[in-house]
């Protein structure tokens, strides 16, 4: 019927309508089939990585730690992306440990465990587009055990002939040190050295002391031990020696040399200590000088004898004053002859 109809149609004059609506209609669909379809919205890529707040400290001797991460603040709270939480042990690849929902605010926490030693985590975040770069590493270091002490001096049950004794030994970097007599409740405090080494003096008393050498690493392990010490009752010792004891009246004028070693309370050569010398002979006004003991404790003084010295005994005398061991003097005879 319908082609019919268009029969009569064309038949009556309307070819040319006829003609168009095909027309109209062929372009329409060639125009359906070869036209580029527009494709739907893709989700962005996530350009920033997250970041995790390293800790001040990264040794620490708790099982369980937490990582403070900090992610874009547009997609805080998006339902559509997760943490994605990476450890990596020593020598080995990072691999994944947890996944975690986003905060509602950018900053979230995500509680994470220890294992033995090293512990480097990383986090990214994965949404629609795939995963992110990946965070920089922050390291936790998990020890549990405690510290280790080894003394090198005194020993036990050494005699100390001054007012302090000196601990000296080696421990782990970075560990707090106490130093503490027992006797006399004196302390004090004290950070190992890098490789580990420490030196402390804490003052004794008349008799016998126990010093506790108290040691906490910088994971919070924790490590003690007592040493005993006697302080003796040394004192500081000077020797006073000359470069002549008997001068000739005809070899004036004369130089005359003055030597003195001083030697600390345990008998080891005393620096610094300041150091007068006296020389007496007759005839002559009395000469002195100062000076300075070196490393090796000793300190020289030379002066010159002249002509107008008489025949007779004179001497030269020394003293040693020092601010931790008091004062120390020795004398020796110097004659004049003809």
């Amino acid at each position: 019927m319908a082609v019919a109809a268009l029969v009569l149609y064309v038949g009556a004059g309307g070819v040319g309508f006829v003609a168009g609506a095909l027309g109209n209609t062929v372009g329409s669909f060639v125009r359906g089939v070869t036209s580029t379809p527009v494709p739907s919205p893709t989700p962005a890529v996530v350009a920033e990585a997250p970041s995790i707040e390293s800790p001040s400290e990264p040794y620490t001797n708790q099982g369980q730690v937490d990582l403070v991460v900090t992610v874009p603040s547009r997609l805080a709270g998006n339902p559509d992306y997760v943490v994605r939480v990476y450890l990596a042990l020593k020598d080995q690849s990072p691999a994944k440990v947890d996944e975690k929902p986003l905060a509602p605010t950018p900053k979230m926490v995500i509680p994470v465990t220890l294992s033995n030693g090293v512990n480097d985590f990383s986090v990214t975040l994965v949404g629609p587009a795939g995963e992110s770069e990946s965070s920089p590493l922050a390291r936790w270091i998990l020890d549990t055990n405690p510290p280790g002490i080894k003394l090198a001096s005194p020993k036990d049950g050494a005699e100390i002939n001054r007012r302090a004794v000196t601990i000296e030994g080696r421990t782990q970097a970075r560990s707090t040190i106490i130093v503490r007599n027992q006797k006399t409740n004196d302390s004090i405090t004290g950070t190992a050295a890098a490789d580990g080494t420490f030196s402390l003096s804490v003052p004794i008393t008349t008799g016998t002391n126990v010093i506790r050498i108290a040691i906490t690493d910088p994971a919070g392990n924790d490590n003690a031990m007592n040493l005993t010490v006697r302080r003796g009752s040394g004192r500081l010792r000077a020797s006073l020696s000359s470069s002549a004891y008997l001068i000739h009246q005809k070899d004036l004028p004369m130089d005359v040399r003055l030597t003195v070693l001083v030697d600390d309370p345990d008998g080891r050569p005393l620096a610094r200590a300041r150091v007068t010398f006296t020389l007496s002979i007759p005839g002559i006004p009395t000469i002195t000088g100062d000076a300075t003991t070196n490393g090796e404790g000793q300190a020289v003084f030379v002066t010159r004898v002249p002509k107008g010295a008489t025949r007779g005994s004179g001497s030269a005398a020394v003293l040693v004053r020092t601010d931790e061991f008091g004062r120390a003097t020795d004398e020796t005879l110097i004659s004049i002859r003809k």
